[in-house]
């Protein structure tokens, strides 16, 4: 007999639809706090390379400089090669889930970032003299690379941790990935301060103008030490996951009435769910982190044209070359707040998915508010530094508490055996929003 359509959690009191009783529950895995450190390990690494990208972005500028399409198009370029990258993996992965292993879509994700950002590494001390246009070429297949790890380890981190049916394991994934964007912001800001801008470069060709957005000097050492810091999280990370794999008999039990441990995980990675089932089962959820990352996605659009309201020789604070970084700062540190403040008991709308669709699409009115501020230097309705980034740092809370609990509460809305095929599915509504939101950000950027 077919189910009733009703959106409902999976009835923890009673029998669930695959025999799991209250009382077989209680066998579940119980919390470790080595697996969690795990977990938010493997979240910093999930975006800890893209967020180097975006630090080595001077440093690409100069690679260009010679070349003025390369120079003017290569970071549209990385943002739409790793977008489409990055949908297309999760959504062929989210489709690929008989006999599916994980733990291998994790490894296999992590020695390609490993590889990709070796290569990287090197080619900024050694492959020195190619023309603009060779090395655009191959940064794009470096890009292709490392969105192609982030889009395997995205589907096999997500529907791994599902597995366990523990919250606080998928909130690890989630504030790693804020950690993630939070570093990368205070390190730009200190070598800002401590580096003052000077008036000439010593890399600077007399003859070209300098985009005053980017440091006037980056250094091929400055990027080696970018590359091979990505390179080595990926490596701890790796073997971070080998150590829990290992320790994962005595650590992990089965969620399912199977006595035998190897037949509960063949049964567990032979489960195949339609995507159609799990959107039914999961619709409010998926639209509400789906819209999440939509509308988040204004927010650099945004972040780089805010100019502060005060004059700018007044105090280096001012200037745009810290102040945009700070204003950076404080939406990843609300994003990090709000990914951390979820693990409070209580306070998460995962299993509340209406409430959780409603706040996606309230958030839209940041973008009006985002209108009052100094865009540009044309003058702002507010004229406040603090209430711009009180707006930041609210904005990025909203998106860190409304992401995680989303994804956390998706494992209450299908049963045990279809928990990694939820995450997975789950990962890939979260890609298929940043890509949205991405490709809406330009018209943004253009009005």
């Amino acid at each position: 007999m077919a189910r009733p359509t009703a959106y409902e959690p999976i009835n923890e009191s009673a029998e669930d639809a695959d025999g799991t009783t209250q009382t077989q529950r209680q066998d579940e895995p119980q919390f470790s706090r080595t697996e969690y450190g795990i977990f938010f390990l493997l979240g910093i690494s999930m975006l800890w390379a893209w967020n180097m990208f975006l630090a080595a972005a001077p440093y690409f500028y100069t690679r260009f400089q010679s070349d003025d399409w390369t120079k003017l198009h290569y970071q549209p370029s990385i943002l739409s090669v790793s977008t489409v990258t990055n949908l297309g993996t999760a959504y062929i992965l989210a489709k690929l889930q008989k006999n599916a292993s994980y733990p291998w879509r994790i490894m296999l994700s992590l020695l390609i970032n490993c590889a990709v950002f070796t290569i990287l590494a090197f080619s900024a001390v050694v492959f020195t003299d190619g023309s603009a246009r060779t090395y655009f070429g191959f940064l794009m297949v470096m890009v292709f690379g490392a969105s192609l790890a982030t889009g395997i380890n995205q589907n096999g981190v997500f529907a791994y941790v599902s597995g366990y049916g523990r919250d606080e394991y998928m909130q690890a994934i989630m504030s790693g990935q804020g950690v993630a964007g939070v570093l990368p912001c205070i390190v730009q800001i200190i070598s800002v301060l401590a580096v003052p801008s000077k008036g000439d470069s010593v890399d600077r060709d007399p003859g070209q103008d300098q985009d005053p957005s980017m440091p006037q000097t980056t250094s091929s050492r400055s990027a080696f030490v970018y590359f091979l810091t990505s390179m080595a999280v990926s490596v701890i990370a790796l073997l971070g996951f080998l150590y829990l794999l290992r320790n994962q008999p005595q650590s992990r039990q089965k969620v399912t009435r199977a006595d035998d441990e190897s037949m509960a995980d063949e049964h567990e990675h032979s489960k195949t769910v339609s995507l159609w089932s799990l959107f039914v089962k999961l619709r409010f959820l998926a639209f509400a982190v789906f819209m999440c990352f939509l509308v988040s996605m204004v927010f650099p659009v945004y972040t780089a044209e805010i100019q502060s309201v005060n004059d700018p020789t007044s105090s280096q604070i001012y200037d745009s070359s810290v102040f945009i970084p700070i204003a950076f700062l404080l939406w990843n540190l609300g994003d990090l707040v709000g990914r951390m403040g979820v693990a409070i008991p209580g306070i998460s709308l995962g299993k509340y998915p209406q409430a959780a669709a409603i706040l996606a699409i309230t958030r839209v009115m940041f973008i009006p508010i985002y209108q009052l501020c100094n865009i540009n230097g044309k003058g702002a309705v507010v004229k406040s530094d603090i209430f711009y980034l009180a707006v930041q740092f609210l904005f990025g809370a909203t998106n860190g508490y409304l992401g995680t609990s989303c994804m956390m509460g998706a494992s209450h809305w299908v049963v045990a055996d279809e928990r990694p095929a939820a995450g997975g599915f789950m990962s890939m509504v979260l890609v298929g929003g940043l890509a949205a939101g991405s490709l809406l950000s330009f018209s943004v950027a253009s009005t």
